[in-house]
C-alpha cells in the first residue's frame, strides 16, 4: 500500500488539539510532527483549514436485522453512507435466534457483512434464549472476538429476557471481562399499556410513545444498575432517552458503581412533535424508546458535557417509509422501530454541538471514537490519531454548508429523519487503515475493504479508577438541579 502524508491539518484528540502532519504506511500512523517532508512514493492530502479526527465509531447500528415481519438495510448501501459521513467502524448487534448458539449467530452475521462493508466492523451478540449451554458458551465467544453482549428488557414475547437472565449473565459476563449492554425498558408494563391502547381504538404513530413512557425506561434502567451493583459487574445503558433515566445513571456513578451509557443523535435533535404529524409521516419517528418532550434534549446535552454519558451511538435502523413504516397503518405495534441516521450524525453533532458550545471539538471526538472504542475493547488499535494505530482518519472541513435532503443521500431508505437540518462541514477525506476511500465527499472504496475487527475483553468498564470523584458528582447534581 503506498504512503499517504496528511499535511497542515489540525489535528483533534479526546485530548488534544494541535497543527501537524501525519504520515501513513501499511495501514498504520508511523509518524506525526511538524513540517514532515513527503517522501518520492507518498499520496500527499492537503488539510489546510481542515480539522483532522479519528475514525468515528459508531458502537450501535442494526445492519440487515430481521424485525416486526422486515429488514433493516443491507451492508453494501449503510456502509457506504457512513464512510462519506466519517465513520470507519461499526459495532453491529448480532440478534441470536431461539435455540441458537452465540457462536452461529456471530458467524451468520459475519457472512452477511463480509464482502459487503466499505469499513471496519465489529460484533455484539443479543442473547434472547439463554440456556446453560449458552452460558457455558460465553466464554468462547468472548475469546473468539466478541467482547460486548447485549440484553433486551423489552420487546416481550419476542426478544425480552427476565431479571433471572439478566443477572446472571452480568455475573458470567464478569467472570470472562465482557461488558453486558442492556436496552433498558419495562417490557410486562409496554405490553399491558399497547393492548389497552389498541383495545381503545388507539392506533396512531403517537401512541408508540404513549405506551412507553419515560418512566418505563427509568424503571428498567434502575433495576438493571441494581441488578448490575449485586453481580458486581459494570453494566452499559443503550439510547437513554430523557431526563430521568439519565438521572438514574448519574445517581449510580456517583456512588461510585460502574455504570456507563449513550444516547443517540435523535434524542438530542428530535422530539415527540413528529409523532403527530399527518398522514402516517409520524411513522417515520418511531423508535424505541421514543422521542420525548422537547425539554429533556439539553439535559442529555449537560449529561454529554459533564461526563454522565460516555458515548454517542446512533442506533442507526434503516427502513423506508412506503414498504416498510406502512406495515403498522392500522397498529402502531407494528411500525418497524428504528430510524437511519449513520450517513449525518458527525456533522448534525458537529452543527448543534461544537458550534454551539455544547460539546468541545474534543469531547466531540471522545464521544464518538475514543470511548466507543474503549469500552467496546477496540483501543488503542482504533479510536485515537497515535503512532502505531490503525490509519482510519477524517479530513474535516468545517466551512461546508449542506442541507440533509432525502433526494441525496447514499442511506437505502425514501425519508430521512432529519430532513430540511441545515448542517455545518463535511468529511472531504476519508481514510480507512490507510485506503483512501472517500475523497471530495465520493465514496471511491471498495465493499471488499472493510474487516472483522477482534475486540478485547476488560475494556473501560473494567478500569479500577472510579470516573466520578464525590466532587465531581456535586459538580453534576447542580446541572440537573
Amino acid at each position: 500500500m503506498p504512503k499517504t502524508l496528511i499535511k497542515q491539518g489540525v489535528i483533534v484528540t479526546a485530548a488534544d488539539t494541535y497543527q501537524g502532519d501525519i504520515l501513513v504506511e501499511d495501514e498504520r500512523i508511523v509518524q506525526i510532527g511538524q513540517n514532515l517532508r513527503p517522501e518520492r512514493d507518498a499520496e500527499v492530502i492537503d488539510a489546510t483549514g481542515c480539522y483532522v479526527f479519528p475514525g468515528a465509531i459508531d458502537e450501535h447500528t442494526h445492519m440487515a436485522m430481521p424485525f416486526n415481519g422486515t429488514v433493516t438495510a443491507d451492508w453494501n448501501t449503510e456502509t457506504v453512507a457512513a464512510a462519506i459521513g466519517g465513520t470507519t467502524t461499526i459495532v453491529d448487534f448480532a440478534k441470536q435466534e431461539k435455540g441458537d448458539t452465540l457462536a452461529h449467530t456471530a458467524e451468520v452475521w459475519k457472512r452477511r457483512a463480509d464482502g459487503r462493508t466499505a469499513i471496519d466492523y465489529s460484533l455484539h451478540v443479543a442473547i434472547t434464549d439463554l440456556t446453560d449451554a449458552v452460558l457455558d458458551e460465553i466464554a468462547h465467544i468472548v475469546q473468539s472476538g466478541v467482547a460486548t453482549l447485549k440484553l433486551f428488557m423489552a420487546y416481550k414475547g419476542e426478544t425480552m429476557v427476565d431479571d433471572a437472565t439478566l443477572l446472571t449473565t452480568l455475573q458470567v459476563a464478569r467472570d470472562v471481562g465482557a461488558l453486558v449492554m442492556v436496552h433498558a425498558e419495562n417490557g410486562d408494563a409496554i405490553d399491558i399499556l399497547q393492548r389497552q391502547l389498541i383495545a381503545a381504538g388507539k392506533t396512531e404513530p403517537k401512541y408508540h410513545a404513549v405506551s412507553r413512557p419515560i418512566e418505563i425506561e427509568a424503571e428498567a434502567t434502575r433495576r438493571a444498575i441494581a441488578l448490575a451493583k449485586v453481580a458486581d459487574a459494570p453494566i452499559f445503558i443503550v439510547h437513554v432517552s430523557g431526563l430521568d433515566s439519565l438521572e438514574e445513571v448519574r445517581r449510580a456513578r456517583a456512588a461510585g458503581q460502574p455504570v456507563f451509557a449513550e444516547t443517540c443523535p435523535q434524542y438530542l435533535l428530535l422530539d415527540e412533535s413528529y409523532l403527530v404529524l399527518p398522514d402516517f409521516e409520524g411513522a417515520k419517528y418511531v423508535c424505541s424508546p421514543p422521542l420525548r418532550a422537547a425539554l429533556n434534549q439539553e439535559k442529555l446535552w449537560h449529561g454529554l458535557a459533564n461526563g454522565t454519558l460516555q458515548a454517542i451511538g446512533t442506533d442507526h435502523c434503516s427502513f423506508n417509509f412506503a414498504q416498510q413504516k406502512h406495515l403498522g397503518a392500522h397498529d402502531f405495534r407494528k411500525i418497524p422501530n428504528g430510524v437511519g441516521g449513520i450517513e449525518n450524525w458527525i456533522q448534525l453533532l458537529y452543527t448543534y454541538g461544537v458550534k454551539t458550545g455544547r460539546i468541545s471539538l474534543n469531547q466531540l471526538v471522545e464521544l464518538t471514537s475514543t470511548n466507543p472504542a474503549k469500552y467496546m475493547g477496540l483501543f488503542p488499535k482504533k479510536g485515537t490519531i497515535a503512532v502505531g494505530t490503525d490509519a482510519d482518519i477524517v479530513v474535516f472541513d468545517p466551512a461546508v454548508e449542506q442541507t440533509i435532503t432525502a433526494a441525496n443521500q447514499k442511506q437505502n431508505s425514501d425519508y430521512s429523519v432529519y430532513e430540511g437540518f441545515r448542517i455545518d462541514g463535511a468529511p472531504r477525506h476519508v481514510l480507512l487503515r490507510g485506503k483512501v476511500i472517500v475523497t471530495e465527499g465520493a465514496y471511491v472504496g471498495d465493499l471488499r475493504d472493510g474487516q472483522f475487527v477482534h475486540a478485547n475483553p476488560y475494556g473501560a468498564a473494567y478500569s479500577t479508577e472510579r470516573e466520578v470523584t464525590a466532587s465531581a458528582a456535586e459538580q453534576i447534581h447542580h446541572l440537573f438541579a
